[in-house]
This record gives structure tokens, C-alpha cells and sequence, in this order.
């Protein structure tokens, strides 16, 4: 227990003393996340048996509908409130963890926006996240610096992307700081302590606070961060409706309730975001027994196939209807430095997706990577012919689909890819993606460049659901025999003695065993594990 907690009855942090918790864990900020944690916690705890009562359901052959009891709010005449100057122009959002030199190198790449990541592109060692909150406040003062091992100074430049931060989900915990004997929401404890030392600096200067709130799976859970937002907002003094929050849409069920999410959250909504990476788990994971809803190989889901063509006009028309900013999903490629060709086919690409979410009308995107933003503002700022915060005013623009989209779901649960199948070559190359991307979040880093691409724990936790489904169903395979635990085994094994032979000699030699071993928990087991984060907790150095 480290003393800073000493004069906080009840709360105890159990994480090693860091220079930046004197910071970071002031007793008024531990103070002020346990009396949200003892206020709202008996909700979340509530919120996620029901998560469990529907996902029982679905094994038992329910399918997702539009709630009639909320048919009021669907069919009422409500807006969200007016977008705040500092997110009227949301063309090009980058996206990264909360570590010092990624931070500054994120701000300074001329997009619109910077969300800071607590959650899929951050390792949750204890260091990652008190350091990120350190970070933070370094950064909102315009203080944060960093310099490299080989001299480099990186600091802010005068101009710099407008700041959000997205805290961990509902269904994870902080185990490092416990109060009244049980561990603390992680949602409360990233959110708390980034508003308490935060809040009222970005209110004074019109920026916000700006979050976006991922993983939840249905409008009571986003009744239940708004309630927050309140009790936050009230406790420092800061107005109501100061916060504003986007929600990613990436879960199958939230997907059906994205007008009661924006209904809830309509004096704090930041909008809606496509989170396509995780909403395309969240379909494997959701039907994980129903051989209808096998997905092929990853690369063949594309925002361009049916389903995540209708889930993408979908949030845009309910966004339109309400006033509310849609903004387009990921665009992950990392650029080569030794490869000019590979270079040009994936800029091709990103612009040919980017200009595809312009045309949907979407107000803006994600990208992973500084040398994308060019790409991605080229694409909206030709589609939208260089007008911001459109969806805000109500003003006309072509969309693929409006009220039509609103009113019909069955597109969003039909996911048959025309051509596609399950390959040889798409099991392997789960398996290796997992276990390089599973060796780099337990030493630490949770944003990994991997093939050219930044994979994060939502593509990884694709790669090894498609590995749970294809080997629990059986699920044909194009040109080899259906996956089995021992076909499994045996391309894990070769996989990992070549990722030791390239490895071989180095210094700190990643954790290709350890990462193995956690696939194999995930991928063997009876039962599917709702989230990797969870007992991936149990191997992070320094939890």
C-alpha cells in the first residue's frame, strides 16, 4: 500500500509507488473516484449480470430486436445538444495510447482530433496507467516533453489536435487500488482521475472534457455513464453539459439501441463512432455456437461486405436524424519505410474507405498513423466540400440510406460475405497475430505495428475468436481439414519456434511462451472468454 492513500478511509492502492503518483494519486482525487465507485459500482455490477442474461439468451436462439419498450423514444422528436466549437470539425481523428512521446508525435500531426486511449491501444500495467494520467495533465498545460535515447526533444507544437479520452470499459476492474475491500471500476477510476485533475481547466478553455465511451451494449449502460457525468459535473463545480462523450458503436446489441444510446447521453453526446474492429468480435463472440454467423478470414471482412455496410448507414441516418456527428472507423495501416510499392497499394486503400465513409456521410474518421491524416482530411474535405459540424445544423447531405436504414435491422444480422471463406492461410495467420500481438501487450505495449498494420487488443481478440469458432463448430476449411485442437496445437508450435529462431540472441527477447500460453487458454477453452484482458491481467509484469 503505498502512504498516499493512508488518509482516504477505505481505499487502498496496492500498486508500486511511481514518481508520478504524487501527481497523479493526490488523497482528493482517490477521495473523489471512490465516492463515484461506492455510487455507482452496485449499477455497473448490475449491468454486467444482464449483459450475461442476454448472452444466455442468445446461446438459446434469441436474436437481437428494437425494444418495444423504448418504440417512444425511436419515434420521438429529440436532438442531441448543439456541438461544442471545439468538435464542430472532426475530419481526421488519430487515435494512439497515453504514453509520452506517441501523446506529442499525435497532437502535432495536424488532425482534427487526438483520443487518448486508456483502453484497446494501452497495456493496463499499473505504470501505463498512472503514467498516462501523469501525461495527461502535462498535456493539457501544454508541459508534456519527451526526449529520446538518442537525443531527440519532442514537444508540442502552437497548433495542436483537439484532446479525448477514452477511459476502460464497464466490464473491467482496476485491481490495483481497492475500496471497501473490492476492486475499483477501471471505468471510474480513468475517468475520475482524469476529470478531477482535468475537468475544470478544459471547461475554462472550451475543450471539453471530450471522451468516447467504448464496449457497452446497451442505452442503460449509457444511462449509467451519463448519471456519472452528472454526479462528476456537480461535485467539482463544473456546469452540466460541460462533458461531452462519442459512443463507439461496436457491439451487435448496442447496434439495435443506437437511438436510445444518443436519447440517454443527448446533454453530453459527442456522437456516434464506427467501431469496426470490435464490433466485428463482438458479432463472433455474440454467436459464438451458431454456425450461421461464422465469419470468414479477417481480411475479407470488409467495411465494403453487406452487414458492415448496413451497421456503417445505419449509425449515419440515426446520427442525421438526431443532430448527433457520425464518425468512420479505423484506418490502420502503417506506412513502409523500405517499401514504396506496399506503400501505394495501401494509401489506395485508406483514401478508397475514407472517400466511401465521405459519401455515407459520415463527418469524419479514424486513422492510426501520423502519415495518414493527409489521406483521410483529403477524402472528407472533398466529400464535404470543406464544410464542418453539418449533421449539427440539420443540413442536407447525400447519404446511402436514411429513414429506410432506421426502420430496417435484418441487414445487420444477415454477415454472409459473398465468395469469402475460412483458409489454411487465414488460421495461421490468426495465430501468428495473436501471439506477436498477446507478446507485445505483456511486456507493456498495447499498440503494435504487425504486417504493416497497427493491431490493437480489438483485432487481436478478432483473431483469436475466429480461432474459438472455427475449432468449436468445425467450421470447413476452403483448402485444408476443419480446425481441431491438435491442428491447432501444431501451427501454434511451428509458429512459435520460428518466432524464437528470428528472435534469437536478442537482449529482451519477447515473451512468445507466456503469449502461447494465454492463446491457447483462450482458444481450448470449453467455455469462450468474454474479453482477453481478463485473464491476460494475470501475466502483466508489475500487476
Amino acid at each position: 500500500m503505498t502512504p498516499l492513500a493512508d488518509q482516504i478511509a477505505g481505499v487502498e492502492v496496492l500498486g508500486e509507488t511511481l514518481p508520478e503518483a504524487r501527481e497523479v494519486l493526490v488523497p482528493g482525487a482517490l477521495a473523489f473516484v471512490a465516492q463515484l465507485h461506492r455510487r455507482f459500482n452496485p449499477v455497473r455490477e448490475r449491468l454486467l449480470r444482464a449483459r450475461g442474461e442476454r448472452q444466455a439468451a442468445l446461446d438459446a436462439g434469441a436474436r437481437p430486436r428494437l425494444l418495444t419498450e423504448t418504440a417512444a423514444v425511436r419515434s420521438g422528436d429529440w436532438r442531441v445538444a448543439p456541438v461544442p466549437a471545439a468538435l464542430r470539425e472532426r475530419h481526421v481523428e488519430i487515435t494512439g495510447p497515453v504514453e509520452r512521446k506517441m501523446m506529442i508525435n499525435a497532437l502535432n500531426s495536424g488532425a482534427s482530433c487526438f483520443m487518448a486511449d486508456f483502453e484497446d491501444s494501452l497495456s493496463p500495467t499499473w505504470s501505463n496507467v498512472v503514467r498516462g494520467q501523469a501525461n495527461l495533465i502535462d498535456a493539457i498545460r501544454g508541459t508534456i516533453e519527451f526526449r529520446s535515447p538518442d537525443g531527440r526533444a519532442y514537444r508540442l507544437a502552437a497548433k495542436t489536435a483537439t484532446l479525448l479520452v477514452r477511459p476502460r470499459g464497464w466490464h473491467l476492474v482496476e485491481r490495483h487500488v481497492r475500496v471497501d475491500g473490492a476492486p475499483i471500476s477501471a471505468s471510474l477510476f480513468d475517468f475520475g482521475l482524469f476529470f478531477f485533475h482535468n475537468g475544470r481547466e478544459l471547461a475554462g478553455r472550451g475543450l471539453g472534457p471530450f471522451l468516447y465511451l467504448p464496449k457497452m451494449e446497451s442505452h442503460l449502460e449509457a444511462r449509467l455513464w451519463n448519471e456519472v457525468f452528472v454526479a462528476a459535473q456537480d461535485a467539482l463545480g463544473v456546469p452540466q453539459g460541460t462533458i461531452r462523450a462519442t459512443v463507439l458503436i461496436e457491439t451487435i446489441l448496442a447496434a439495435f439501441e443506437m437511438e436510445e444510446i444518443l436519447y440517454e447521453l443527448r446533454d453530453h453526446s459527442g456522437g456516434l463512432n464506427a467501431g469496426r474492429w470490435d464490433y466485428i468480435f463482438s458479432i463472433i463472440k455474440k454467436f459464438r455456437s451458431d454456425p450461421a454467423f461464422t465469419l470468414p478470414d479477417r481480411a475479407q471482412v470488409t467495411m465494403a461486405v453487406p452487414f458492415m455496410r448496413a451497421y456503417a448507414e445505419r449509425l449515419v441516418a440515426t446520427c442525421r436524424r438526431r443532430g448527433a456527428q457520425a464518425i468512420g472507423g479505423m484506418a490502420a495501416f502503417i506506412p513502409s519505410r523500405r517499401d514504396e510499392q506496399v506503400n501505394r497499394v495501401a494509401l489506395q486503400k485508406v483514401r478508397e474507405d475514407k472517400q466511401r465513409e465521405a459519401g455515407q456521410g459520415f463527418d469524419g474518421t479514424w486513422v492510426a498513423h501520423p502519415d495518414l491524416v493527409a489521406v483521410a482530411r483529403e477524402a472528407f474535405e472533398g466529400g464535404l466540400g470543406g464544410r464542418a459540424g453539418e449533421q449539427a445544423e440539420g443540413a442536407a447531405r447525400p447519404t446511402a440510406s436514411t429513414e429506410g436504414t432506421i426502420g430496417s435491422v435484418a441487414a445487420l444480422l444477415d454477415v454472409r460475405v459473398p465468395g469469402a471463406a475460412v483458409t489454411q492461410r487465414g488460421i495461421e495467420t490468426n495465430v501468428r497475430v495473436a501471439i506477436e500481438y498477446l507478446a507485445a501487450w505483456l511486456a507493456g505495449s498495447g499498440a503494435v505495428g504487425i504486417d504493416n498494420l497497427m493491431e490493437d487488443t480489438a483485432t487481436a481478440e478478432i483473431s483469436r475468436a475466429q480461432l474459438w469458432q472455427w475449432l468449436h463448430l468445425h467450421t470447413p476449411v476452403q483448402d485444408g481439414p476443419p480446425l481441431t485442437a491438435d491442428g491447432y496445437r501444431a501451427v501454434r508450435a511451428q509458429i512459435v519456434d520460428t518466432l524464437h529462431a528470428r528472435t534469437s540472441g536478442d537482449a529482451a527477447a519477447p515473451r512468445w511462451n507466456e503469449a502461447a500460453e494465454l492463446l491457447d487458454e483462450l482458444v481450448l477453452s470449453p467455455a469462450f472468454v468474454d474479453f482477453l484482458t481478463i485473464p491476460g491481467q494475470r501475466y502483466l509484469d508489475g500487476s
